[in-house]
C-alpha cells in the first residue's frame, strides 16, 4: 500500500494547528515546518507530528519545496494549519493513491467557514488552491513570495469530497492576512514590472470588491460575503500602493525646513 506523507506549514499557529493535525492522524508520516514561532506552535506540532522542521521563511514557495525535499512518502497531502481532512475526503485520498491508474496530482475542493457561516460563494466554494495531493516528485513550487504557482510533471485530476478550512477565527487576523500579504504581493509586482500608481490601486482595489461580491455572487453569503469582498479590495489596494510608496522612498525621513507655517 502506498505511503502518504502530510506537511503542514505554520507560523504562529497555536490556536489553529492542532486541530489540522488531528484530522490527518491517520497518515503514515506528518511533518510541520515551522518558521520560528513565538507562540505554542512548535511544542503543538511536536505533540502530535512525526517531525518538527524549523525552516527561515524566504517565501511560501521556497518553504514548501524545502519540505518537500525531507519527506518520505510516495504520495504527499499538503494541509494548511487553517484547514481539517473531513472523514469523508481522507476516505477519498486513501482509495484514489491506491488505484493503480490515479493521476500524477489531483485538487482538493475547500469550504470555508467564516463570520459564523459555510460560504458557498464569494470565490470560496469550490475554493480550490494548488494540486493538495500529489505523487511524490512530480510536484515542484515555484519560488514566489506570496501566492506561489507550481510546475507539475504529469496529469492532474480533481477530488470530491472537500476538506474544511477555518481561515479566520475573527476580523483582527484578516486584517492581519491583508497586511501581511500586501506586503509581500510588492515583490510580484516588482518582478512583473508593474507600473506604481495610486489610481492603478484604486482601480485594482475597487475592482476586487466588484469581483467578489457581484461576479462571484458574494452578496449572497449576506454580511460574510460583504467583508471578504471588502478585505479584498483593502488587500489589493494596499499591495499597489505599498509598491507606490517603495518607488517613490516616500518612507525616507522628511527634508525639515525652517519654519512649517503656512
Amino acid at each position: 500500500m502506498p505511503r502518504l506523507s502530510v506537511y503542514v506549514i505554520a507560523y504562529n499557529e497555536a490556536e489553529k494547528l492542532e486541530a489540522a493535525l488531528r484530522s490527518v492522524a491517520w497518515a503514515d508520516e506528518i511533518v510541520v515546518a515551522d518558521s520560528f514561532s513565538t507562540d505554542a506552535t512548535a511544542e503543538i506540532a511536536a505533540r502530535h507530528a512525526h517531525r518538527v522542521l524549523q525552516v527561515p521563511f524566504a517565501g511560501f514557495g521556497k518553504l514548501r519545496n524545502d519540505v518537500l525535499a525531507q519527506l518520505t512518502g510516495d504520495w504527499v497531502f499538503s494541509l494548511d494549519a487553517d484547514e481539517r481532512c473531513t472523514e469523508a475526503a481522507a476516505a477519498e485520498i486513501r482509495r484514489t493513491i491506491e488505484q493503480a491508474d490515479a493521476h500524477d496530482a489531483y485538487r482538493v475542493p475547500r469550504r470555508n467557514y467564516f463570520f459564523g457561516r459555510w460560504i458557498e460563494h464569494s470565490g470560496w466554494y469550490p475554493d480550490y488552491r494548488q494540486p493538495q495531493l500529489f505523487r511524490r516528485g512530480k510536484l515542484r513550487y515555484t519560488e514566489d513570495a506570496v501566492h506561489e504557482t507550481y510546475v507539475l510533471d504529469g496529469t492532474l485530476g480533481t477530488l470530491t469530497e472537500p476538506i474544511a478550512q477555518v481561515p479566520f477565527r475573527n476580523l483582527e487576523q484578516i486584517l492581519h492576512k491583508a497586511q501581511r500579504y500586501s506586503t509581500l504581493g510588492v515583490e510580484r509586482l516588482e518582478r512583473r514590472g508593474q507600473r506604481p500608481s495610486m489610481l492603478a490601486a484604486l482601480g485594482h482595489g475597487l475592482f476586487g470588491f466588484f469581483r467578489h461580491y457581484v461576479l462571484r455572487a458574494g452578496f449572497l453569503d449576506g454580511w460574510a460575503g460583504f467583508v471578504i469582498a471588502f478585505s479584498n479590495m483593502e488587500g489589493t489596494f494596499y499591495r499597489y500602493a505599498k509598491q507606490f510608496e517603495l518607488r517613490r522612498g516616500l518612507t525616507r525621513e522628511p527634508p525639515l525646513p525652517p519654519s512649517l507655517r503656512r
